[in-house]
This record gives structure tokens, sequence and C-alpha cells, in this order.
């Protein structure tokens, strides 16, 4: 019998180790399941395994869920999300192009949403999915006390308050993270992937595992003799690496 790989994409490890424990009893032909402890790991396995389904917790720091989502349907994937809202929150996945499953995960709804994963692999449907991450995209993006509108960062001695909409890029740093405008830096003690999640995702893009961009001040995307991708942005007379995983961001340029 054919093997199928799995993705299982989960920022919290006992669900996420429970949710490959249940899958690999209910369907034993998923080999490898693939664990990733967040959205960038999981775009590096989908680019690296090619899964058959990937199961998607749709909030993760870093890259979320439906960024990962698409990834992995431009890889050939069905994609099953897991998520803590409730029905009415994502009456949205019943347009049946995606099957969804709340947590906490019981294992009678997760063997009926792989029956519909079966059904879909055996009828190699790929629906048009764009209207579908639209409202999805909409309904999950940081809102009121989740999202990020000003940086309070340290540039020198003083302590400023940088406005979001004067931010070109952020990049790891150390124990930092780097805030860059088109006129100074600044520095702000702040893990990356907990900035990533206060952020727009239609306005700031992470192309990198220690970059995040934004999407208004990106000039052009070369590639140099090797055949890596650097990103540049204006005002700034750096370049920026584009690591594999993030490039489909950026096709067409």
């Amino acid at each position: 019998m054919t093997r199928l790989v799995a993705l299982v994409a989960e920022d919290e490890a006992p669900q996420r180790e429970s949710l490959c424990a249940q899958l690999a009893e209910l369907w034993p032909d998923l080999d490898p399941i693939v664990p990733c402890e967040d959205g960038l790991a999981a775009l590096e396995a989908i680019a690296e395994h090619r899964p058959a389904v990937a199961f998607l917790d749709i909030r993760m720091p870093g890259v979320g869920g439906l960024d990962v989502a698409r990834a992995a349907i431009e890889h050939g994937a069905l994609v099953v999300f897991t998520t803590a809202y409730d029905a009415h929150a994502v009456a949205a996945f019943d347009a049946g192009a995606i099957d969804y499953v709340l947590k906490p995960i019981r294992i009678e709804r997760l063997a009926q949403s792989l029956v519909r994963v079966r059904e879909r692999l055996a009828s190699r449907a790929r629906p048009d999915l764009d209207a579908l991450f639209g409202e999805l995209a909409a309904r999950f993006k940081p809102a009121g006390d989740n999202a990020i509108r000003w940086i309070t960062a340290a540039i020198g001695d003083e302590v400023r308050l940088i406005a979001l909409d004067d931010v070109v890029y952020f990049q790891a740093d150390d124990k930092y993270v780097r805030v860059a405008t088109k006129a100074e830096d600044a520095l702000i003690r702040l893990p990356l992937k907990e900035l990533v999640a206060g952020l727009d995702p239609d306005a700031f893009w992470q192309i990198h595992r220690g970059t995040v961009v934004r999407v208004a001040a990106v000039d052009r995307m070369r590639r140099d003799e090797l055949g890596r991708c650097w990103l540049s942005v204006k005002g700034r007379a750096e370049r920026l690496p584009v690591s594999a995983a993030f490039q489909r961001r950026f096709r067409g340029m």
C-alpha cells in the first residue's frame, strides 16, 4: 500500500505529540509524520518532504498557518487546520475546500476529518481557495490589543517611539530585534516570533528566519551567481537574504 507523508505544525509540544500519536493510530499508512514546532519549520519541511496532507495550527508564532497552508497547497498537499476557535469563528471552512478540527482534538472528530482527506486524495480535486483564504485572513489577522501600532525602541542612550508605518524591516540581532527605518536603526528586546504575531500579515512578510520586511518598502529581488536570493528595500542600501521557504512570495518580481 502507498505510504503518504503527513506534516503536523503545532507550537505547543504536548498537543503536537498527541496529534502525531492520534494520526499514527488512525492512519498507519502515514509515514513519515513530520512534526514542526512553528510555521517556518513547516515551510522548510514542506519543501523537503512534499507531504500529501498537512495538519496546521492557525495561530503559530512567526509564520502563521494561513501562509503555511498556501505553500502546502502549492506543493500539492491537502490541508486540515487545527484551531481553538469555535465553530462560528471558523464558519468559512464549511465551504468544504479545507477541513478543520477544533481543539482539544477528539479522536472521533479527527477520524471524520481523515475520511474527508482520503476522499479528496482519491478524487485528486484541488479547489480554488483564493476567496476562502481572503476571508480567513480577515478573520484571524491581529486586532485590538494584539495589534502593534508603535514600537518603543532604544537608539543609543535614548528611548524612542517609532510608528509602525515608518518601519522598513525587522531583523533578529542576538538577543534583540533591530528595527530599521529609512533614517536610523533601533533595538528592542522582544523575540521576533512574538513581534510577528502582532503584525498585519498583509503589511509585513517574513523573508528569512530572522527577517521581516514591510511589503510596501520592497524594491526588487535578485539572484546572485550561486542562486541565492537577495531583497532590496526602499531607503536602505543593504540587501536582505531571502530563504528558499519564502521565495514563492516574490514570484513575478
